[in-house]
């Protein structure tokens, strides 16, 4: 058997970039190449033109056409040509790629196309209720129709995107997995008081309701400290840095005790997260995030937004505490209830280990993938 992914970011030192989606194929490729299975991964839009092979995994990095009209279009002919030069000359048995953009709009495989559910432009601009350009429908809509089989990450995603593309086909839902072994907690590097949020610094993530939050919980415990590690995004409502918007917000007391890393990239993450006492992540739309099932798998206790997804992975009290984002109050009064029963937070975080290792882990999530990909190409 032979995997094909199409996508634009994979976490790799010569890849342009990397979140949530990169991560993911990360934690699917590797266990099916453990397996046996071959895997080719089709990184575009980067820098550079070049192919390296590793064990079982061959990594494309495809680099960026400009066109000087229809580049739209373009871009996605020679993206199929090349995608079916290899299928062909490797035999690649299925493709799967992201819902993000459309990109397999108007594309005609040699082998079964797979759209997986991550989160669409049209997902996002629903749950943000935001207007979105109609090219960005028309693509993304044609991608998913067009496509042979659809998964989606959460029954969330699969619903809400069912529903906004009026899709008859069935969705079927595979989690997001997570390769236990590269999450070992390590709670002896824990600092009492140090909230962490990690992810892009931007509205959607709820880093603007994050600000009103902490404002509350320093009001009454002048002890805590919240770390931000991610990239400042530019905000698509006023044009301003993000990271900007969330200190106007503050006092010039609160000012200090933020803490701004910057992207630390994929492997240096983990240490702040063992960091922290609690993590704090108040997202208002995601399909099921990534960051979430890694700082559970460090044991961490977490404040979670409680949109959707979030009863998908979440345990309600058990693993953490879930809470509207735009509840201020509710939100900070359980940061501060945490924060003040350290037994407590202790124990939520090795229950969400547990819950990850239950539900998440590569070893329970792959076997779900294999049996999926069998039967798409024994019944091409």
């Amino acid at each position: 058997m032979h995997i094909g992914f199409l996508t634009p970011e994979y976490p790799h030192l010569k890849a342009t970039r990397s979140g949530g989606i990169g991560t993911s194929i990360k934690n699917l490729a590797e266990p099916l190449a453990k397996k046996g299975i071959n895997v080719s991964i089709f990184i575009y839009d980067q820098e550079i033109d070049e192919i390296i092979n590793l064990d079982r995994i061959k990594l494309h990095f495809i680099k960026k056409r400009k066109y000087p009209v229809l580049g739209w279009y373009l871009h996605r002919k020679f993206l199929q040509n090349y995608l079916n030069k290899y299928i062909s000359v490797d035999k690649i048995d299925l493709i799967e790629a992201p819902d993000w953009t459309g990109i397999t709009a108007f594309m005609n495989l040699k082998c079964p196309l797979v759209i997986r559910i991550h989160g669409s432009d049209t997902y996002f601009c629903h749950l943000e209720n935001r207007e979105q350009k109609k090219k960005n429908y028309l693509l993304e809509k044609t991608a998913i129709r067009s496509a042979d089989h659809v998964l989606s990450v959460s029954k969330y995603s699969a619903t809400i995107s069912k529903k906004l593309f009026k899709l008859s086909k069935e969705i079927k839902v595979i989690p997001n997995a997570l390769n236990l072994e590269e999450f070992i907690p390590n709670s002896k590097i824990t600092i009492p008081e140090r909230l962490l949020y990690f992810g892009s610094i931007i509205r959607k993530k709820g880093v603007l309701e994050l600000a009103e939050i902490f404002k509350l919980v320093i009001r009454q415990n002048s002890k805590a400290r919240l770390i931000m590690a991610g990239k400042d995004v530019i905000d698509s409502k006023t044009g301003k840095s993000t990271k900007t918007l969330f200190e106007d917000k503050l006092s010039e007391n609160a000012v200090k005790k933020i803490e701004w890393l910057g992207d630390l990239g994929y492997k240096n993450i983990q240490n702040e997260i063992n960091k922290a006492e609690i993590v704090v992540l108040p997202s208002l739309a995601e399909a099921l995030p990534m960051t979430w099932l890694e700082a559970m798998a460090l044991e961490k206790a977490m404040l979670t937004s409680n949109i959707g997804w979030a009863d998908e992975i979440m345990i309600n009290g058990i693993t953490g505490y879930i809470e509207n984002p735009t509840n201020h109050k509710e939100f900070a009064e359980k940061i501060l209830k945490l924060l003040s029963d350290k037994q407590k937070a202790k124990e939520m975080g090795r229950k969400a280990r547990k819950q990850i290792e239950e539900k998440f882990s590569s070893e329970k999530v792959i076997q779900k993938n294999l049996n999926f990909y069998k039967n798409v190409i024994e019944n091409k």
